[in-house]
């Protein structure tokens, strides 16, 4: 991929010339976040994927199309410009989705705003509906974009595709595990399943086959990430596996979702579409717009991600 290959008007650069960017010891975490938009303007807060990657990518490739919210961009606990895990007050070796959605209301308050959005993506929505339902007093709305909510789902997903470009026949270790589980104890299978996915092919290009329409997209976005410099996040992905992420299931939450909801998808997005996009939909009564995109639809369909996005907040 060349330069000539990129939008003129990318700028991998943008996020770090900005006087916007803050970093404040909240909730016991250095929180790395960036303002941008009129401050009268409706508040949308970004809340990346990963888990543990960053906001840069989304703020270079289309922040100049959301310069009428007032939009920020933060890069959660243990993640991108954030403080790393070890030096917060709980330590590194756990993290949960409690922690994360406490961490963004105690940036809430810090800024002294009555209410938000949380715009979150992949992994993010998690963190997304969760302050939604804990916090509904202070939450306009839930907007989600490809969200993961059910994760022994997703590592089968995982495993089905890893089979696939492998040639071999699908095996689920579910029923094994359950067998040999003792009683009382909850039976692993989705980190069985993961582990066995990742024993077929490696996460990277087993993601990326989920994930991208293209082969362009996907270089567009490796290409941001490179410049930013702030790839990482196994610290991260790490705590939260120790408590349990690939056990998750967060879809009898969606029930108790007070907020409305809307969800993103794109259609090329194997990792959440249609599976996690249903669970979402059937539970909350969410509000689904499809585009012919993958997991970061905003490389796809700039404007179709854009228009909905305004349609969600009611634009």
């Amino acid at each position: 991929m060349t330069d000539a290959d990129l939008p003129t008007d990318f700028d991998p650069e943008a996020p770090f010339l900005a006087d916007d960017s803050q970093l404040e010891r909240l909730n016991g975490a250095d929180l790395y976040f960036e303002l941008t938009g009129p401050e009268d303007a409706p508040v949308l807060v970004y809340l990346h994927g990963g888990p543990g990657y960053n906001s840069v990518s989304f703020r270079t490739l289309i922040g100049d199309r959301l310069e009428h919210y007032r939009v920020i961009y933060l890069d959660m606990r243990g993640s991108g410009r954030s403080g790393p895990l070890s030096e917060t007050e709980r330590g590194d070796e756990t993290l949960d989705i409690d922690t994360l959605v406490d961490d963004l209301e105690a940036l809430r308050d810090h800024l002294g705003l009555e209410r938000l959005t949380p715009l979150g993506h992949g992994f993010g929505a998690l963190v997304a509906l969760e302050y939604g339902r804990r916090f509904p007093g202070r939450t306009a709305r839930v907007i989600v974009v490809n969200p993961w909510v059910h994760f022994p789902d997703l590592a089968l997903t995982l495993l089905a595709e890893a089979s696939h470009m492998r040639g071999v026949e699908l095996t689920d270790p579910a029923d094994e595990v359950r067998a040999n589980t003792p009683e009382g104890e909850y039976p692993a299978f989705g980190e069985a399943r993961l582990e066995a996915a990742f024993g077929l092919v490696n996460a990277r290009d087993l993601l990326n086959a989920l994930q991208f329409q293209d082969a362009t997209s996907r270089m567009r976005l490796e290409y941001a990430d490179a410049e930013s410099q702030l790839l990482g996040g196994g610290e991260v992905q790490q705590a939260l596996v120790n408590q349990g992420l690939w056990s998750f299931e967060y879809t009898p939450f969606l029930m108790e979702q007070k907020r409305p909801v809307w969800v993103i998808a794109g259609t090329a997005d194997r990792t959440s579409y249609p599976e996690q996009v249903q669970w979402v939909e059937d539970l909350t009564q969410a509000d689904v717009t499809l585009l012919l995109a993958g997991h970061y639809p905003w490389l796809d369909d700039e404007d179709g991600f854009v228009e909905a996005l305004d349609r969600a907040m009611g634009e």
